[in-house]
C-alpha cells in the first residue's frame, strides 16, 4: 500500500519510460518500460527520465531503498540506443553523451553511496551494454536463471567501449582479469558464472524475482544485511585456491604492470592490430586502476568519443543494421507472403553438415528431425554427432541433462524413407554429385507429400539443375549452410525462377529459428559465397604457383582481418572438394576463375587436408603443426620460396573477391549490396571491420578499386579483369551502401 504523498508524487513526476510505484516499507519499484521499442535502450531520452527519479528519490525521506528492474517481458536493458550513436557526427558530440551518462549513474551511484539508500537491480532477459552499466552502478544486484538472461559488456562487437563508467566499475567489481576478460571479447556471461565471479549477489527464478529484490532492499535499508563486498573482499570471498593466485597479482602495482602487459600481447595477437577498440578499452582500465577513477571516467569517455566516430566503428555498425534488417526481411518481393509452419523436418545425410542441421533444428527450435543415412553406421555417425553437440552444452551448462535427454529423443534415424511422408522440409546434404542428387530428389519426393520442401545443401551446384528432376521444380530451394553448422552464423538461400514465394519464406523463417543470419539469392554456379570463394583461393594457388610461401599467404590475409589464411582454409575445406569446386566454377565461368592446375598432384599424394592429415600443413594429434615442406615438391617446386609483399598478397587475393562480389551483384545473383557485405562477413570471415566488400569500395572509393583492377588485369590477365558495375560507380561517385 503505497502512502497518500507517494501517490500524489508518482502521478506528478509524468514519467514517459519508467513506472514509478512506493509501498508502504519506503522501497521504491522502478520499472524500465521504454515507449514504441521491443527492448530497453539507453539513451538521451530516458535520461531525462532517470533524473527526475533520482531527484525524487533524493529529497523524498519516505524512500528508504529502490529497486531497479523492467517492465518489458524479456528483457532488463539491451544497451545504448545505436540509431542514436549512428547520427552523432564528431568525436567532442560523443564523448559528451558518455559524460552526461556517467553523471545520471554517478547520482545513482550516490543513493546508496552518499544518502544510504540502496539500490538493487532486478535483472531479467539481457542487461547488456550501457544495461550492465546500470546495474554496475546499484549497490546490489539479483538475476534470474532463465536462460534469456545474459549479462554483458558487447561494446567491443560495434568498434566502441562501454562510455557509461563500465571500464572503472566493473574491474572493481569482478577483479581486473575478469574484466579484461568481460570488455576486451565482447563475451555475455550466463547466470551461473555471474553468481560465482560476483557480477550478481543472487539467482532466483523469474516469478519471485521483484519480490527477492524488494526484500534485499529492505533488509540493507534498515542494516539488518551489509551491502554485499566488493572488489578484493568479495573477490577473496569468492575466490578458489587458483583465483587466490591472479587476485595477489592484481593488488600490487608490479603484478598489475604484468597483467596489462600480458593481455596487450594476447590482444595484438587475436587482432593484429586492425580493431583500435579493445585497444582503448585495455589502455582505459588501466588509467583507472593506476591513476584513479576521475582520471578513468575522462579517459573512458574520451576514448569512446573519437571510437564512434572511427572508419572501423561505422563498419561495424553498419554490420548490425543489416542483420537488423535481415531479420525482418522474409527474402521475397513480397513482404506479405507468410510461412508455412516446419512441424517435421527430414535430413538426408549424416555427416558434418546433415548432422549439424539436425542438432541446431531439434536443440534450437525443438522439432522433431528424421535423419536418412545410406546404412547403420552413416546414422549412428549422425545420432553421435547431435549427441556430441547436447553433451557440450550440458557441460557448459547451457542446458539441463533433462532438457538434453528429452531432445536427444526428438532426432532418431533410419537407412529407409520410413517416417518422411510427414515431413515438412527436407535438407539434402549428401556428396557434390549431379546425378546422386537427382536420384533423392526424386526418392524423396516418393516419400513425402508433394508440398514437402526439398532443400539442397549444395555448395555450387546450380539449383535449378538439381531441380529439372522435380515433379515440383517449385518446391526446391538452396539452404546452403557453412561448417560447423552449430558454430557459423551464415545461412545462404538459393531461389530459382520456379521456387514458389512460401517456399521461399518459409525457409527463412526456419532458418532465423535455427539462430542463423539468412541472405537470398538468385540461383547460379557457385551462387554468392562459393562464387566468391573461388578467385580468392585461385589466387592464392597462382601466387604459390609463382613461388609463395604458404605461411607468407596465410599470414598477409589474416593481417589483413581474415580469421584464417586461405591455403589453411583449403586444407579445411579438404583440398578433394575444393578441386571439384574449382572444376564446376571453371566450366561455368572460364579463364576468369580458372585454377592453375596444382591440386592433382597433390591428390595423387594423397593429400586431401585435415581429414586425411595431409595436406599442405602438418598434423600431429588433430592440430596443425606447421607447413609441411614436402608439399612444395610434390608441387614440382623447391623449398626455396620467393618472398612477395604483404600488401601485394593482401590486395591481390582481396581484389579477387572485391570484383566477383561487384559481379554477382551486377549478374543479379545478389539481391543487394547489404546482402553481399552481410554473406562475405558471416559465410566467409571477410574482414569486419572494413564492412564487408561493398563498404570496402565505398570507403576506398570506386576509381580506386578499379585503377587497382586495371593495373593486376594488365600483369595478370583477364581474371582481374573490373567489373562494369565498378566502372560505372567509379564514373557516377555512387555509393554501394551510401
Amino acid at each position: 500500500m503505497k502512502t497518500a504523498a507517494a501517490t500524489e508524487s508518482a502521478a506528478d513526476m509524468k514519467l514517459t519510460h519508467f513506472l514509478f510505484d512506493v509501498d508502504a516499507d519506503g522501497v521504491a519499484t522502478v520499472l524500465m518500460d521504454v515507449q514504441g521499442e521491443k527492448m530497453n535502450t539507453l539513451s538521451t531520452r530516458i535520461q531525462d527520465d532517470l533524473t527526475k527519479i533520482i531527484d525524487r528519490v533524493e529529497k523524498d525521506p519516505e524512500i528508504k531503498a529502490v529497486v531497479i528492474g523492467s517492465a518489458k517481458e524479456d528483457n532488463f536493458m539491451a544497451g545504448a540506443d545505436i540509431e542514436m550513436l549512428k547520427e552523432v557526427d564528431s568525436a567532442a558530440k560523443a564523448s559528451q553523451l558518455a559524460r552526461d551518462a556517467q553523471a545520471g549513474f554517478a547520482r545513482l551511484e550516490s543513493l546508496h553511496k552518499s544518502r544510504s539508500k540502496p539500490v538493487v537491480a532486478a535483472i531479467h532477459g539481457p542487461a547488456l551494454g550501457g544495461g550492465l552499466e546500470l546495474a554496475l552502478a546499484c549497490s546490489s544486484r539479483i538475476c534470474t536463471d532463465d536462460e534469456k538472461t545474459i549479462l554483458g559488456q558487447p561494446e567491443i562487437m560495434l568498434g566502441v567501449i562501454p562510455g557509461a563508467g563500465g571500464t572503472q566499475r566493473l574491474p572493481r567489481l569482478i577483479g581486473i582479469a575478469n574484466a579484461l576478460d568481460m570488455i576486451l571479447t565482447g563475451r555475455n556471461i550466463r547466470p551461473p558464472r555471474a553468481r560465482k565471479m560476483g557480477l550478481v549477489d543472487e539467482v532466483v527464478p523469474e516469478p519471485i524475482l521483484l519480490e527477492v529484490a524488494r526484500k534485499q532492499a529492505r533488509r540493507l535499508a534498515s542494516g539488518v544485511e551489509k551491502p554485499p563486498k566488493r572488489g578484493m573482499a568479495r573477490l577473496r570471498e569468492l575466490a578458489d585456491a587458483q583465483n587466490l593466485q591472479q587476485l595477489a597479482l592484481e593488488e600490487n602495482a608490479v603484478g598489475q604492470r604484468v597483467l596489462f602487459k600480458k593481455a596487450r600481447e594476447q590482444l595484438l595477437k587475436k587482432t593484429r592490430g586492425n580493431y583500435p577498440a579493445p585497444e582503448r578499452a585495455l589502455e582505459v582500465i588501466r588509467i583507472g586502476v593506476q591513476e584513479g577513477l576521475d582520471a578513468g571516467y575522462a579517459a573512458e569517455a574520451d576514448r569512446f568519443g573519437h571510437l564512434v566516430v572511427s572508419p572501423e566503428a561505422q563498419a561495424l555498425m553498419s554490420i548490425f543494421f543489416a542483420t537488423q534488417e535481415l531479420k525482418k526481411d522474409n527474402g521475397t518481393d513480397d513482404p506479405s507472403i507468410e510461412p508455412r509452419p516446419v512441424n517435421k523436418l527430414g535430413v538426408i545425410g549424416g555427416g558434418l553438415m546433415g548432422g549439424g542441421v539436425a542438432a541446431v533444428s531439434a536443440m534450437k527450435i525443438g522439432t522433431p528431425v528424421r535423419l536418412k543415412e545410406v546404412d547403420d553406421v552413416g546414422v549412428v555417425r549422425g545420432l553421435s554427432y547431435v549427441n556430441k553437440q547436447l553433451q557440450n552444452s550440458v557441460r557448459r551448462r547451457r542446458l539441463q541433462p533433462r532438457d538434453a535427454e528429452r531432445t536427444r529423443h526428438l532426432v532418431t534415424g533410419a537407412t529407409d524413407w520410413s517416417g518422411f511422408k510427414s515431413v515438412d522440409l527436407v535438407v539434402e546434404a549428401v556428396f557434390e554429385d549431379l546425378d546422386l542428387k537427382h536420384k533423392v530428389l526424386k526418392d524423396m519426393e516418393n516419400a513425402t507429400g508433394k508440398e514437402a520442401i526439398f532443400a539442397s545443401n549444395t555448395s555450387s551446384l546450380p539449383i535449378s539443375e538439381i531441380a529439372a528432376a522435380s515433379k515440383h521444380p517449385e518446391t526446391v530451394i538452396g539452404m546452403h549452410y557453412f561448417s560447423p553448422v552449430e558454430k557459423m552464423p551464415l545461412l545462404e538461400i538459393i531461389v530459382t525462377d520456379k521456387t514458389a514465394d512460401w517456399v521461399t519464406a518459409t525457409c527463412v523463417e526456419y532458418g532465423k529459428r535455427q539462430g542463423k543470419t539468412v541472405i537470398v539469392v538468385r540461383d547460379g554456379t557457385g551462387f554468392y559465397t562459393s562464387r566468391i570463394l573461388a578467385p580468392y583461393l585461385n589466387e592464392a594457388a597462382w601466387m604459390l604457383a609463382e613461388g609463395a610461401a604458404i605461411e607468407d599467404l596465410d599470414e598477409a590475409m589474416m593481417d589483413w582481418g581474415f580469421p584464417v589464411g586461405p591455403i589453411a582454409l583449403l586444407d579445411e575445406v579438404g583440398i578433394d572438394v575444393g578441386q571439384k569446386v574449382a572444376g564446376i566454377m571453371e566450366k561455368a565461368f572460364g579463364d576468369r576463375i580458372r585454377a592453375p592446375g596444382t591440386m592433382d598432384a597433390l591428390l595423387e599424394d594423397g593429400r586431401k587436408g585435415r581429414k586425411t592429415e595431409k595436406g599442405f600443413y602438418r598434423y600431429e594429434n588433430d592440430k596443425k603443426a606447421g607447413v609441411d615442406e614436402t608439399v612444395y615438391e610434390v608441387l614440382g617446386q623447391t623449398r626455396e620460396r620467393t618472398r612477395f609483399a604483404k600488401e601485394e598478397i593482401q590486395q591481390r587475393l582481396g581484389m579477387s573477391m572485391i570484383n566477383e562480389a561487384a559481379l554477382c551483384l551486377e549478374d543479379g545473383i545478389l539481391r543487394s549490396a547489404r546482402d553481399g557485405d552481410i554473406g562475405a562477413i558471416f559465410g566467409l570471415g571477410f574482414p569486419p571491420f572494413l564492412g564487408g566488400p561493398f563498404s570496402w569500395v565505398d570507403r576506398t572509393g570506386a576509381s580506386e578499386i578499379v585503377r587497382r583492377l586495371e593495373r593486376f588485369s594488365q600483369r595478370y590477365g583477364k581474371r582481374f579483369e573490373p567489373a562494369g558495375i565498378l566502372h560505372e560507380h567509379a564514373g557516377s561517385g555512387k555509393l554501394f551502401r551510401g
